[in-house]
């Protein structure tokens, strides 16, 4: 969707198939991702109105044999990484290129992340460039499964909230690889995981706003967790970072 800021923005609602709380999985861990110096797209709140909802025949959610209207009101904005009049974005992307991506190493800071937040599904990119460019960059898109989905729980496993090609991560040689992220989200201020949750709109927790105050909670508990998650992806039949050196 173009908005009024003149911005496109990929948007989801809160009557989406997945769980309204998705909307707050998308914003919070995203935060969180820039709080930490990662590549993610800017968030915003997008009030979409019954004119708009009414008058937009692709506003429609197509589910079960039947069609839904997409529910009016505030609901979440990705801005698009580079604009389509701008430039490409792709979400997949052949390995053999990878060569031609600027910042590869944001894939570990990213698997960082999504072991801090749970993430319950596959690691989602946009590989992008502008026109004229010659290298694209990556950026990190789709937190909605942070956090277990509409759950708020964290069932940890080794191969969850991980990218589907070993090729991302061969420049990983051992935790050094992982910094600068690993350390600014093991020592990120509470203060700034508090002020990550903050002005998301009450109507998309589903439940009292306690249930979000003890998903943060939980967050700054696991920020020393992290590294034992990275260890047990390492260590797992898939044998994700071939040229892992030990340490002396």
């Amino acid at each position: 969707m173009r908005c009024e800021d003149g911005h496109f923005y990929v948007v989801k609602f809160r009557n989406n198939p997945q769980h309204t709380r998705v909307l707050v999985n998308e914003m919070l861990a995203t935060r969180l991702a820039e709080a930490a110096g990662l590549p993610v797209p800017m968030t915003e709140v997008i009030e979409a109105s019954d004119w708009l909802i009414e008058h937009t025949p692709e506003l429609r959610i197509q589910l079960a044999g039947q069609t839904i209207f997409c529910e009016p009101g505030l609901q979440f904005g990705s801005r698009y990484v580079v604009s389509p009049l701008e430039g490409q974005v792709f979400d997949y992307f052949p390995m053999h290129l990878l060569g031609k991506v600027r910042n590869p190493e944001t894939f570990a800071g990213m698997l960082a992340l999504d072991k801090w937040t749970g993430n319950a599904n596959g690691r989602q990119a946009a590989f992008w460039k502008r026109s004229r460019e010659q290298k694209y960059t990556v950026s990190f898109i789709d937190q909605g499964y942070c956090f277990n989905a509409g759950d708020w729980n964290f069932p940890d496993h080794p191969l969850r909230g991980v990218f589907a090609r070993n090729e991302v991560y061969e420049g990983v040689k051992g935790w050094e690889t992982f910094e600068p992220w690993l350390s600014n989200i093991e020592r990120m201020a509470a203060e700034r995981i508090w002020a990550a949750a903050e002005n998301i709109p009450p109507e998309w927790y589903g439940g009292p706003q306690e249930d979000l105050e003890q998903l943060v909670r939980t967050l700054i508990e696991r920020r020393q967790m992290v590294r034992e998650l990275i260890a047990a992806f390492r260590l797992s039949p898939r044998r994700p970072f071939p040229n892992w050196r030990e340490e002396a």
